[in-house]
């Protein structure tokens, strides 16, 4: 084997270090999804706990859903992307992906404002119950 055809340390080094930020972001993703499916478990068992204290349609387990939807998703997109990103740097081919960034600020903010939605439809449903003795 000739020197020549050795790559010079610096690009292995490189190389190595951009390995090691991709399986970060990875794994960044991934707390990311088991924090919305464990938001979305939340959500569910306090519409649960609360007290009956009149019959309406109850919508907090289908926030819970759908934030365990997004977390599946998101572990889903983030594996196929890490191993897109793993050939793509291993090619020297990698450019920054701009549309999964929005795809999922866009998916976030929708979740969010399913939350305010939320708050806002159970603070206005709430009934003061006065218990006779």
């Amino acid at each position: 084997m000739k020197v020549d055809e050795k790559k010079p340390r610096k690009q292995n080094l490189s190389w190595a270090i951009d390995r090691s930020a991709n399986e970060r972001t990875f794994l960044a993703w991934m707390r990311a999804a088991i924090a919305l499916m464990g938001f979305g478990v939340v959500v569910v068992r306090l519409r649960v706990v609360q007290l009956p204290v009149q019959y309406r349609q109850a919508m907090g387990w289908k926030l819970g859903l759908i934030f365990s939807l997004v977390g599946l998703g998101t572990v889903l997109i983030s594996t196929l992307h890490y191993f897109t990103v793993r050939q793509h740097i291993d090619d020297d081919t990698y450019e920054p992906p701009d549309g999964m960034v929005f795809f999922f600020s866009f998916a976030v903010g929708l979740l969010g404002i399913g939350v305010i939605y939320s708050i806002l439809a159970a603070a206005q449903g709430s009934v003061t119950v006065v218990i006779p003795d």
